[in-house]
């Protein structure tokens, strides 16, 4: 597995998806979420690497990245200085980065400190805690599902988390609450879900927000004001996990940002809906 240096003399490593596919064109750098989850659940996004490399880092404390030895580094702005050093390191000016769920706070990160080396930026199914707004539209999205038969133990699963202490219960209670992240609970739906709770790496999870205070979030949204590339976020409307309006309140925070809601679609948009979802990025990137 290929590797880089991080500004911090940490030795850590990525994946490159559809290098020798033939089609040439510029890669895309993909930022997996959780926070803290294995890289290895955005699999190959519906195919976008037929048409363009995909570089996907593993970051700290997860995948094949070693653990920091300054917990600080888990958290999201300091994922971005890993990001620049990969960028570095592959000798990229400008590069087109897509990232999904909380990783969307790393992108912002490193938009508002680095901008001039994206081309373009997608930001899939972001919350939009960076943003100061913890919207209740997924708990409503949650609460029209119930009348599905997984609804009543997701629910209980959901409502249990908050308890849970051991890792092999949270990792349980996790995997029932899954069928609320996806428009439907097929058996596609259910393999992927089911591959969750080994990805899971509770220490970079934890450490993904600490250090940042109010100032500096305040400081990170307004330099998102200065960011000048085109932005694409997409959300769905059976997200349950993040909702609707997270997406529109990130999607305020740039001056070039394009919303696209999609229908019958949760928190996995390539994997509920992988032809609707592939084409959409592939036709924003073109531009």
């Amino acid at each position: 597995m290929p590797h880089y240096v991080s500004y911090d003399a940490a030795e850590l490593h990525y994946r490159v998806l559809g290098e020798d596919n033939g089609e040439g064109g510029p890669p895309l750098v993909c930022l997996a979420g959780g926070p803290g989850r294995d890289a290895a659940y955005l699999e190959n996004l519906a195919g976008l690497d037929a048409r363009r490399p995909l570089i996907v880092p593993d970051s700290r404390g997860t995948g094949a990245s070693p653990a920091p030895a300054n917990p600080a580094a888990y958290a999201f702005p300091a994922l971005a200085d890993d990001l620049e050093s990969l960028r570095d390191h592959l000798e990229l000016d400008r590069f087109a980065l897509l990232a999904h769920d909380a990783a969307c706070a790393t992108a912002q990160a490193y938009a508002a400190a680095h901008g001039d080396h994206l081309t373009h930026l997608v930001l899939v199914t972001p919350g939009s805690r960076l943003q100061g707004e913890l919207p209740t539209d997924a708990e409503d999205i949650f609460e029209s599902r119930a009348t599905e038969e997984w609804w009543v133990d997701a629910y209980v699963a959901v409502h249990s988390l908050p308890g849970a202490t051991d890792l092999a219960e949270v990792r349980s209670l996790l995997l029932r609450a899954a069928p609320m992240a996806y428009a439907r609970w097929t058996p596609v739906q259910r393999a992927h879900a089911a591959r969750e709770p080994d990805q899971l790496n509770p220490v970079p999870r934890a450490g993904f927000w600490q250090g940042v205070d109010e100032p500096a979030r305040l400081d990170l949204l307004r330099r998102l004001r200065d960011v000048h590339c085109p932005v694409l976020v997409v959300t769905g409307d059976r997200d349950a996990i993040t909702g609707l309006r997270a997406g529109e309140a990130v999607a305020a925070s740039f001056p070039r940002a394009v919303l696209r809601p999609l229908h019958e679609v949760g928190h996995y948009p390539w994997i509920d809906e992988p032809d609707m979802f592939r084409p959409l990025v592939e036709s924003f990137l073109a531009v």
